[in-house]
């Protein structure tokens, strides 16, 4: 199985579990690697026929940015099963991270791997 990536997608939004939180935009970093079959796209040079990144790149930002969310990790969940649901992916990975969130910390967040069958099991 190919991988279509993209690495950190920047996107500014209210995350966050305080209640200062919910007045300001903070910086999210997204690396996304999704599953997709590259081979008949690569074969007919045709775009309908591959992952669109900018498709994919639109999608989450309008996720992140529509409503606020306390947690980097419910967050994640919601941006795999958005990849999984919406763009027919049979597996994602997606890498959270909240620069500056903990002292001394470059950064901090979480990674989580799905499949579309993991989500069929769950029925969702």
């Amino acid at each position: 199985m190919d991988k279509v990536i993209i690495r950190e997608l920047t996107l500014l939004a209210s995350i966050g579990v305080y209640d200062w939180e919910h007045q300001i935009q903070q910086k999210l970093v997204i690396d996304l690697e999704m599953g997709w079959d590259n081979r008949p796209a690569a074969a007919s040079d045709d775009i309908a026929l591959a992952l669109d990144y900018a498709s994919v790149s639109q999608a989450v930002g309008e996720l992140v940015q529509g409503q606020h969310h306390k947690l980097v990790e419910t967050l994640a969940e919601k941006i795999a099963a958005m990849l999984l649901n919406d763009f027919s992916t049979p597996w994602v990975k997606v890498s959270l991270k909240k620069p500056g969130a903990v002292p001394n910390a470059a950064t901090v967040g979480v990674e989580i791997e799905r499949s579309a069958a993991e989500l069929q099991q769950a029925g969702l």
